[in-house]
């Protein structure tokens, strides 16, 4: 998977941040992009992207258009656009989305749920 490479998201990139010393326990609501480097328990809904960064640890249940993941989640994953795990993802749950990328690499438990493009005109 080259999208997470390519892509070279930097912090600058997010429009809220969750700080590496942050633990949080409830539901999270986003619509710009949201980038979590702590830890987060409960559920996630937003309608943009959502990065799981390296040292972050998610247990909760994520509907968003996109997630990347680099860090470890626990729940279930809807996307309307694409899930992509890097080499050092770690996710354990279901994933819903019409492209679901993963690298060679990164651990996976659960079951994948392709579901069909939707194109704006």
């Amino acid at each position: 998977m080259t999208d997470v490479h390519n892509d070279a998201l930097e912090t600058e990139d997010f429009d809220t941040i969750l700080s590496p010393d942050i633990e949080f326990s409830g539901t999270l609501q986003f619509e710009k992009p949201f980038l979590i480097k702590g830890k987060v328990s409960g559920e996630i809904t937003g309608s943009s992207l959502l990065m799981i960064d390296e040292l972050a640890a998610v247990e909760a249940n994520i509907k968003a258009s996109k997630v990347i993941i680099l860090g470890t989640v626990k729940g279930n994953i809807n996307a309307t656009a694409k899930v992509e795990v890097a080499v050092t993802g770690r996710l354990t749950g279901n994933i819903t989305a019409p492209e679901i990328n993963m690298e060679t690499g990164c651990y996976f438990s659960g079951r994948c749920t392709m579901t069909e493009k939707k194109y704006s005109e």
